[in-house]
């Protein structure tokens, strides 16, 4: 409710603004015509306007979407003017302030009638009758102007940024945990969602096919929704922790590990599980941070987002290529080098087309609140050893 009555009156500011307008006119018209021919305001109809303009701006708001204005961030000033705007847009009916009327003084004929027992009314001007009667007519024709503006506002939705306003999905962390099995705590969606929104988002990859792939992958690698440490396994230990990928192996050679210990040092980081000296050193470089030298900040929170936007982007037409031929497989192995979370990465994919609608894109990504979704976009990815 609070957000409609901000909406309805950022449609009266506009509203007001088109009547200092109107008023300007008035005057500059009265300084060029005679006293007999003066132009009134009519106090009345600016009452009627204004309660336009109240209703311009909730179309407005309605039209917009509610959550641009009730969202963890709250209504931007763009919001705010697009609201003013629609009830600016909506005041052709203040056109009817200004009304042309004939001097009631120096004889001017008045119109007379008898009450109920013949005793004379009040005399009440013709003009003032006539003015009576438009009042009536135009606010006979309001349901006109709402569906006017109405369409004012569908023209303006297809010349601005408004047409998708209206289509635009809220990403919260509570539809993201659909994505996700029940064990992955929902604090920890909470805290790290909005810094893997804002990664994408900075690489302009805010749709939903790359969204879901962000996600499918967190799923796959840290189903925790925590960037985190590779732990020891199989496929990285064989007597010491992760000698597998130390100089010399093939998985070591593979991910440019050159110096004794760089297994270890470079093991998998981040909601990607980011792997080896060469991926370390070029998503750095990429992003200008040094992780090379210190390759722990690959699990700090915001450089974790960022490093798998970057990942994703840099491999973008590829993983477009193969989210569009639905090839699941190919879309994990272009992140992965292989298939491993392979069962975990097609669920989360499979349950997010369902979930989260096309044409949808990442506005926000404030903690905290809710987020209007993004996509991904991948130019070159990382690869991590193969299961």
């Amino acid at each position: 409710m609070s957000a409609l009555i901000l909406a309805g009156l950022m449609g009266m500011v506009g509203q007001g603004a088109r009547t200092v307008v109107g008023l300007k006119k008035l005057h500059d018209s009265n300084a060029t015509q005679p006293p007999d021919q003066a132009t009134t305001f009519l106090a009345s109809r600016l009452v009627i306007s204004l309660i336009i303009g109240f209703i311009a701006g909730v179309l407005a708001a309605l039209a917009i979407g509610l959550d641009k204005l009730t969202g963890a961030a709250g209504a931007t000033v763009e919001v705010l003017l697009g609201l003013a705007a629609a009830g600016y847009a909506g005041a052709d009916f203040i056109e009817g302030f200004m009304s042309k009327a004939p001097a009631i003084t120096g004889g001017a004929a008045t119109q007379t009638s008898t009450g109920p027992t013949g005793s004379p009314r009040e005399a009440v001007p013709p003009q003032q009758t006539e003015q009576a009667d438009r009042l009536i007519m135009q606010t006979s024709q309001l349901s006109t102007d709402i569906a006017s503006l109405q369409s004012v506002l569908a023209t303006s939705a297809a010349s601005s940024n408004w047409s998708s306003l209206s289509a635009v999905t809220q990403i919260t962390p509570e539809l993201v945990a659909r994505l996700f099995v029940p064990a992955t705590p929902l604090a920890n969606i909470r805290n790290h969602l909005p810094h893997v929104l804002a990664g994408l988002r900075s690489y302009g990859l805010a749709d939903r096919d790359m969204l879901l792939m962000a996600l499918a992958t967190i799923r796959a690698e840290t189903e925790g929704f925590v960037p985190i440490d590779e732990m020891k396994s199989k496929f990285n230990t064989e007597k010491t922790p992760f000698d597998l990928y130390e100089p010399g192996t093939p998985i070591g050679k593979r991910l440019g590990n050159t110096q004794a210990g760089d297994g270890a040092l470079f093991k998998g980081r981040g909601f990607i599980q980011l792997t080896g000296r060469d991926n370390y050193t070029r998503i750095g470089t990429q992003l200008g941070v040094d992780l090379v030298a210190q390759p722990a900040q690959a699990n700090q929170p915001r450089i974790a987002g960022l490093i798998l936007a970057q990942f994703l982007a840099n491999k973008e037409d590829a993983i477009r290529a193969a989210a569009a031929a639905d090839d699941l497989v190919l879309a994990r192995k272009l992140v992965n080098g292989g298939s491993h979370g392979l069962d975990r990465f097609r669920d989360a994919y499979t349950k997010g087309r369902v979930a989260i609608p096309e044409g949808i894109e990442i506005w926000s990504g404030d903690s905290g609140g809710t987020y209007p979704v993004p996509s991904i976009s991948p130019r070159f990815f990382a690869s991590s050893p193969p299961t």
